[in-house]
């Protein structure tokens, strides 16, 4: 019975976290906009903590878990005794091409693939076959041409990333993976047609990363391979949130 009881509790805190980081999301993506609109302009005070509970019907300890992502995406700071501030406006074209409420989820998205993404490079340096690095030199030309066309090869993107879960001859990670793949491409989505809005050096910047994880790879340097791998994920992470 005790025993019963101890699962209770811990589902029903369970819930409640989920519940707190659903509301924390949801004032996360409406305090966004209201930077994303000009509402609170670059330099600009956002409304006291006090003021945002009352507007979004939620207590501090969850308001302040949307303004610490937000701190992390680096798009606001804040300063001791002062409050917190705009640094920087991402570009309303993010709206574009996000569904409405999943930037918090993307988000998310990118911090597992840093992880899950980032261990497996580091195996696929020291267990990848010849053919492993033919595929990935395969997908990393694809992605040349789709460059060269003005295209946006997030098929030839999500086939690299496949290929070195691949080549880390370990299931798990490429399942891990296959289960957040339609979040996933989400995020690939938004990112490579983000960079297809500015000019060609971006995604050229992003084809660089990948040969980054690849030489890496090749050369079995497990260490330069995560590194890559999570510099380029996080790198990702970040343009999406570039003013």
């Amino acid at each position: 019975m005790a025993a019963g009881k101890r699962q209770i509790v811990r589902a029903a805190a369970s819930d409640g976290h989920l519940r707190d980081r659903s509301l924390s999301d949801r004032a996360y993506e409406n305090i966004l906009a209201k930077i994303m609109d000009g509402d609170i302009p670059v330099g600009g005070k956002l409304p006291t903590e006090q003021n945002l509970c009352n507007e979004f019907g939620m207590s501090r300890p969850v308001l302040r878990q949307a303004l610490k992502q937000l701190r992390e995406d680096d798009v606001i700071v804040s300063r001791q005794g002062s409050g917190s501030f705009v640094k920087r406006r991402p570009e309303g074209a993010v709206r574009d091409f996000a569904p409405v409420g999943s930037i918090a989820d993307i988000q998310r998205t990118f911090e597992f693939r840093a992880a899950i993404e980032g261990e497996a490079a580091f195996f696929a340096a020291q267990r990848r076959t010849d053919a492993d690095l033919a595929e990935m030199r395969n997908t990393l030309e694809e992605l040349d041409r789709c460059i060269r066309d003005g295209e946006l090869g997030v098929a030839a993107d999500e086939a690299f990333h496949v290929a070195v879960c691949n080549a880390a001859d370990n299931k798990y990670f490429a399942a891990a993976r296959s289960s957040m793949q339609s979040n996933i491409l989400t995020g690939m989505n938004l990112t490579r047609n983000l960079s297809l809005t500015k000019p060609q050096t971006r995604m050229k910047l992003v084809q660089s990363e990948h040969y980054d994880i690849f030489d890496a790879i090749e050369a079995a340097d497990q260490e330069a391979a995560r590194q890559a791998m999570r510099n380029h994920v996080e790198s990702a992470r970040k343009r999406i949130f570039e003013g």
